[in-house]
Order: C-alpha cells, then sequence, then structure tokens
C-alpha cells in the first residue's frame, strides 16, 4: 500500500515539477514561403489556347470552383460556408495589379486559407490556371463592350 502511495505520489510531483509541454502547434512566420521579384517578373510561357483553356476549365472545376465559384465571381459554396471575401476574377480591376507571375505563385503556392496546387498539379497546368483566370475578366470585359441592341417594336 506504502509503495502504491509513493508511486501516485511522485507521478503527482513529477506532473507539477515537470509539466507536460504544450503540443499546440504554432506557426512561425519564417515557415510560409515569400515571393520573390524573380517570382513576380516570370511570364506564361503557354500560350492561352481553345484546348488548354478548357484543360484548365475542367480542373478548375474540381480543384477551385467550390470556393472561386465556377464563373471566378469568388462566391463558391465553400467559400460562403468558410465566410471568405474572395475576389472577383470577372472584373478586370480585380487582376489588373497582378502579373502573371504572382499569380502562377499564389497558385503553386498558395495564399491565406488556400492550399497551393504545386504538390498537385504539374507547371504547365499551372499556368492553364492563369490563363483562364485572366479569362474570366476578359470574357466579362468583351460582354460589357458589345452594344445593347433593341427590339424594335411593331
Amino acid at each position: 500500500m506504502r509503495r502504491t502511495l509513493f508511486v501516485a505520489s511522485a507521478m503527482f510531483l513529477c506532473g507539477i515539477v515537470f509539466p507536460r509541454p504544450n503540443f499546440t502547434q504554432e506557426k512561425a512566420a519564417s515557415t510560409e514561403p515569400k515571393m520573390t521579384e524573380e517570382d513576380t517578373a516570370k511570364k506564361n510561357p503557354i500560350p492561352p489556347t481553345a484546348e488548354s483553356l478548357a484543360e484548365a476549365r475542367k480542373m478548375f472545376g474540381y480543384n477551385c470552383a467550390m470556393c472561386h465559384g465556377k464563373t471566378g465571381d469568388g462566391k463558391g459554396d465553400l467559400a460562403a460556408d468558410m465566410k471568405l471575401e474572395l475576389r472577383d476574377w470577372r472584373d478586370p480591376a480585380s487582376l489588373e495589379k497582378l502579373t502573371d507571375g504572382e499569380l502562377f505563385w499564389i497558385i503553386s503556392n498558395g495564399k491565406g486559407k488556400m492550399p497551393g496546387n504545386g504538390e498537385r498539379d504539374k507547371e504547365r497546368m499551372r499556368w492553364n490556371y492563369v490563363n483562364l483566370v485572366r479569362s474570366f475578366a476578359k470574357k466579362d470585359a468583351a460582354a460589357a463592350d458589345k452594344p445593347k441592341t433593341e427590339n424594335p417594336q411593331p
């Protein structure tokens, strides 16, 4: 009995004197990759073709539309559930200050709560995503520039 009491007391004292380490994971700022000037200056080597945009649109539907919306409006179901405010890529102003290199870096490495696709997609596909994101704004801009025709009344 004394032995049991002694062991229990020793364990109790060890818990007080040597507290258990805190295993909560603290995010260090240095662990996140940083965009460099070289990354920003990269030029897209993949020209936007109908085939490459179709391939990117298909993969975008699987990997990105849940947050960024099917048309790039930033109103995907998951973004709404997480209460995220994402850019509306249909608005050319939302992309005009970003270079292709910056978009490629964000797609590859992620930003905020968005995971990067660098491990999942080949480089060519990530450049195709850049072309697709740019095409969202061009499509709406082209539609806005078209003159609206009115049906003449009989």
